[in-house]
């Protein structure tokens, strides 16, 4: 039997309406899965969170879950540099593995618009986009999506995915993917932040540690090779500390000391300890306060204190330094020099009455010497006028010598050397020829007290070569001289050369008869 047209109709209707239904619940089905794998992920990726420290690991974790949600192999993330001029691409994949290191300013390409923004931007297609950048690689890229990284207000980053196959984009419900992921980009750096925090301020308090430890070693070296003693007390006055200074100046021992007072005040000094103690709770420092402190061999030393507080963390005053040096030694030596001192003016009165009856001697001697002075400059002004007369007269008479002298000189010279010559050059017999000779030796005698200037001029010359210096004065030639002198030529010749080598003329071009007429004979 074969249903109505009515029936069938309903039936139709009905079939449309189971098949409308499967469609929502298939569709249903999908986006539950959807939103189940994205809460998966997300759970995954925050597990990962918890194991991983280093920021750029982190971030590429984020980026690799949310790119396998949206079905895609391309993503990056830009990171704010320090000085916040400018965005860099810090992690990247796929298509932006090649990218890493690109910066933007506010305002350019994806990233600078999502940061200007703060708010995501989609695009259908990267190659006409007008605000794309103007770099030629970027050409291959279709759908792109931008989300941006907030921390306490401000954009810290960008999270972005692309395709690069044409017919593939991103759908509303991809947005919401990335932003949840931008949340735990967020929550990465914060992490990665506090992290690198807690790892710096570790170090610094290493270091600080570590430079406490030195500054004490230090310090603690510098204490113990001090050559002051030195004693650190708390706020009740117990000894914390000694050196060993302290140790052998006072004869004390380090453990006899520690954590209590050390009793080496004497009792006169009690006082002026107490009002120096007094002023350095109220702030003032103690600086070469000189007071006396007992050893334990019964001494009393004369001691030089300075003294300083130190404070807790609270600012609070935990103790005081003391340091202490001995100058006893220079007490008593400023105590001699005081004895010395007295006895150097008893000594300074007495020099001083010496003085003054000393200067009343020495004005007295001053006046005769005035006196005796006087009378030496009458006998002086008198002296010297002799002497000048005496000059004039001494003067007079060499002149009259020299002059005499040349008289003599020019008179054998002319009267009686030239007849020689010729009476010497006749026939002679030996007899006459000896007579000749003994005539010429005391012609020669005669004269020898005139040629004294010659002689004291060349006091290295052999009366030889002072005769020879003499004839080539008078312009002789060596022919002549050798005639007058009975010698050879060559003796003559070796005579000129040792007259010039004893003159100092052996080197020089001068004429030996010019230069001895410059000596007055």
């Amino acid at each position: 039997m074969s249903a109505s047209p009515s029936e069938r109709n309903a039936r139709q209707r009905r079939v449309e309406q189971l098949e409308a239904a499967l469609l929502r619940l298939t569709d249903g089905a999908a986006v539950l899965r959807r939103q189940n794998e994205c809460l998966a992920a997300l759970h995954a990726t925050s597990l990962g969170l918890i194991d991983r420290l280093d920021k750029e690991e982190l971030l590429e974790a984020v980026l690799h879950r949310a790119a396998r949600l949206t079905r895609t192999e391309h993503g990056y993330i830009y990171l704010l540099e320090p000085d916040a001029a400018a965005m860099q691409m810090r992690v990247g994949m796929g298509f932006f593995k090649h990218q890493l290191g690109l910066r933007v300013r506010p305002g350019e390409g994806v990233g600078g618009r999502v940061w200007e923004s703060e708010t995501f931007l989609l695009i259908d297609d990267y190659r006409t986009w007008a605000g794309r950048l103007a770099d030629k690689s970027l050409d291959a890229l279709r759908a792109v999506v931008g989300i941006p990284l907030k921390y306490r207000g401000r954009v810290e980053g960008v999270i972005g995915l692309a395709q690069v196959e044409a017919g593939k984009g991103f759908q509303a419900e991809d947005i919401v993917v990335l932003e949840r992921f931008a949340e735990l980009a967020t929550v990465a750096l914060d992490k990665a932040r506090l992290y690198a925090e807690a790892i710096r301020e570790l170090a610094e308090r290493k270091r600080t540690e570590e430079t406490l430890r030195e500054s004490e070693a230090r310090y603690r070296l510098l204490l113990e090779s001090s050559p002051d003693p030195v004693v650190v007390y708390d706020v009740q006055g117990a000894a914390q500390y000694v050196n060993p200074a302290f140790e052998q100046t006072f004869g004390l021992r380090r453990d006899e000391l520690l954590g209590k007072p050390i009793d080496f005040v004497p009792e006169e000094s009690w006082p002026e300890t107490r009002a120096a103690i007094g002023n350095m709770l109220k702030g003032d420092k103690i600086q070469l306060f000189e007071t006396r402190r007992n050893t334990r061999d019964g001494r009393t030393l004369d001691v030089q204190l300075s003294s300083t507080l130190f404070f807790d963390r609270d600012g609070k005053p935990a103790g005081n330094i003391v340091t202490l040096r001995d100058i006893s030694a220079q007490k008593r030596a400023e105590r001699k020099l005081l004895e010395y001192q007295d006895q150097l003016e008893e000594r300074v009165a007495a020099r001083t009455a010496e003085l003054a009856q000393e200067v009343e001697d020495r004005k007295r001697a001053e006046g005769q010497l005035r006196k005796r002075e006087k009378e030496l400059k009458a006998q002086s002004l008198h002296l010297k006028e002799v002497n000048t007369a005496l000059k004039v007269l001494l003067k007079q008479r060499e002149d009259d010598r020299k002059e005499f002298g040349e008289v003599v000189r020019s008179n054998v010279k002319e009267l009686i050397s030239p007849y020689l010559e010729q009476l010497k050059k006749g026939r002679l017999t030996s007899t006459q020829k000896a007579l000749a000779d003994i005539l010429e030796t005391n012609l020669g005698n005669i004269i020898s007290p005139f040629i004294s200037h010659l002689s004291s001029n060349y006091v290295n010359l052999t009366p030889t070569e002072i005769r020879v210096a003499n004839l080539v004065k008078e312009g002789k030639t060596n022919k002549e001289i050798a005639a007058l002198l009975y010698l050879s030529k060559n003796t003559i010749l070796f005579h000129r050369y040792n007259i010039r080598t004893k003159l100092g003329l052996r080197k020089s071009k001068k004429n030996l008869r010019a230069h001895l007429l410059a000596f007055e004979i």
